[in-house]
């Protein structure tokens, strides 16, 4: 896998699949309270939907499917972030919160960048 200089892969499955199992590392240890038990629930989904329709965009059928499935996959993942700034962790968690939220950022702004340029 080749990576970037601050060892982000460039793979994008592998990085979606990376976040998606980070987010499930975070959720297991954040505080049981009503909140955050929901709100764990609706970010696993939509850190895993980010990778899923990733993939379903790798093997997209017309390059319509494909921008439409890039776009499900950007939304995915502005919708983790919005669930990860919800969260209430532990203050021993507030580093790794801060670095889920970036990536969050940085694959919204990936996949806004690849709809772009399918244009």
């Amino acid at each position: 896998m080749v990576k970037t200089q601050n060892s982000k892969p460039y793979d994008l499955r592998e990085r979606t699949l990376r976040f998606a199992k980070e987010v499930r590392n975070y959720v297991k240890h954040l505080p049981k309270n009503l909140g955050n038990i929901e709100d764990a629930k609706q970010l696993i989904k939509a850190s895993g939907s980010v990778g899923a329709n990733y993939i379903e965009a790798e093997e997209a059928l017309s390059r319509k499917d494909f921008v439409l499935r890039i776009k499900i996959s950007r939304k995915e993942a502005k919708e983790s972030w919005y669930w990860l700034e919800l969260t209430e962790p532990k203050e021993e968690q507030i580093v790794e919160k801060q670095s889920l939220i970036m990536e969050a950022t940085e694959l919204t702004k990936i996949f806004g960048s690849i709809v772009e340029k399918s244009k």
